[in-house]
């Protein structure tokens, strides 16, 4: 490959200063006004969401096309009518679109063309935020690969990094995984992260922000020199762009219609909790009802995740939780009983916000107010994909 130069983000820098215990004690409250929350879905249907360009118009290889087919793609969407082109010309991307508006094809279906014309000297790293959202990201490489013999490992934490050897001996055209994991071990030299022609940072807002930010540096000072960096979210956060012109050369930005807004898809609706009401019975009466099929309930803690869940069940809603004190199987098993309909409630926190693609989630419901507007924005956008008409509601003390 042609890898003629090098992107070098800025130094690694210390955490510093002395934390304010009195500031850890303190209770955060979300400053979001509550009618923010309120928005009539217009919903544009599969006349908005795809376009007319047909796969087949595009340069790919006839086995990739007809995998393609086989998921049902017809027509791109609008991200990746804007994307896949440049991308397979090999142009550094900035793209910034609506969840559920078919990211992950747009960047994988480039990858899969690159590795198939150089499959023993091309590796594509996609770094993402959540475990979750890694899994789902090789699950769709998986679909689209079958029979073209190109491979793929998720590096998780939350997983035996013993199980991680054995894969890293086989070559790998796509490596996906988290943080933590991908610098573990590339620290103990089972990952050559110097191999990498293409980075991918998918949600690379939360990527870039103060919890990764140091890592995803790491990362890319490992990699070093690279043919092509992409990164692909929903939301831009403003204070990123300093950062983000030092990991892309002369890029495309593609920004679809309102990426940065909530889906026009989504009806948006508030609860109000009258003072001394019950909270939770409210929940319950809600979810009872027979429309709510499909639903993921955010809360802002992994105690009140695990208490509502228990609570649910105790009423006859079945129900079960996700958070990051959870293992990853357990994560797994909650998110695969929730797809086959063996749970009708997933509570979870942030963690399931991005990466869990499960089809036909008919309501999101917010606990609580959410911390930002980027949070609910991704929340949120569980439902409504695809071009679908969703239902969000949050409760508002």
């Amino acid at each position: 490959m042609n890898n003629t130069r090098k992107n070098t983000a800025p130094s690694t820098t210390p955490r510093g200063g002395n934390i304010d215990r009195r500031q850890v004690k303190k209770k955060k409250e979300s400053t979001l006004d509550p009618r923010l929350f309120v928005k009539k879905a217009m919903p544009s249907g599969q006349a908005g969401f795809r376009t007319e360009k047909s796969f087949e118009d595009l340069p790919l290889n006839a086995r990739l096309l007809a995998n393609i087919q086989k998921k049902g793609y017809e027509t791109l969407t609008t991200i990746q009518e804007q994307s896949i082109l440049p991308l397979l010309d090999g142009r550094d991307m900035m793209a910034i679109s609506k969840t559920g508006s078919g990211k992950t094809a747009a960047f994988l279906i480039p990858i899969i063309e690159h590795a198939l014309k150089d499959p023993r000297n091309y590796t594509a790293l996609v770094v993402t935020p959540t475990r979750e959202l890694a899994l789902q990201i090789e699950e769709e490489f998986k679909s689209l690969t079958a029979g073209l013999q190109l491979y793929s490992a998720t590096f998780i934490g939350g997983t035996n990094i013993n199980s991680d050897y054995k894969q890293l001996e086989r070559k790998l055209q796509v490596v996906v995984g988290t943080p933590g994991r991908l610098l573990d071990l590339s620290d103990r030299k089972l990952l050559k992260l110097n191999q990498v022609n293409t980075l991918v940072l998918d949600e690379f807002d939360r990527m870039l922000d103060m919890g990764f930010v140091n890592d995803v540096k790491k990362l890319v000072n490992l990699i070093g020199k690279r043919d092509q960096t992409l990164l692909f979210s929903a939301t831009l956060e403003p204070n990123q762009k300093q950062l983000i012109s030092t990991l892309l050369h002369n890029p495309i930005e593609v920004k679809v219609e309102n990426a940065g807004g909530t889906n026009e898809n989504i009806e948006q609706q508030t609860i109000r909790v009258p003072e001394g009401a019950d909270k939770f019975d409210i929940l319950a009466g809600l979810v009872k009802s027979p429309e709510m099929e499909k639903v993921i309930l955010f809360t802002e803690t992994k105690r009140l995740a695990d208490r509502l869940a228990k609570k649910l069940n105790q009423v006859g809603i079945a129900a079960g939780q996700i958070h990051g004190d959870k293992s990853q199987n357990f994560r797994n098993r909650m998110i695969e009983e929730f797809k086959k309909g063996d749970i009708r409630v997933l509570v979870a926190t942030d963690v399931a916000a991005r990466g869990i693609d499960v089809a036909d989630v008919s309501h999101v419901i917010n606990y609580q107010l959410p911390m930002t507007m980027d949070a609910y924005i991704h929340r949120i956008g569980r439902t409504g994909r695809a071009g679908k008409v969703g239902h969000a509601i949050t409760f508002v003390n």
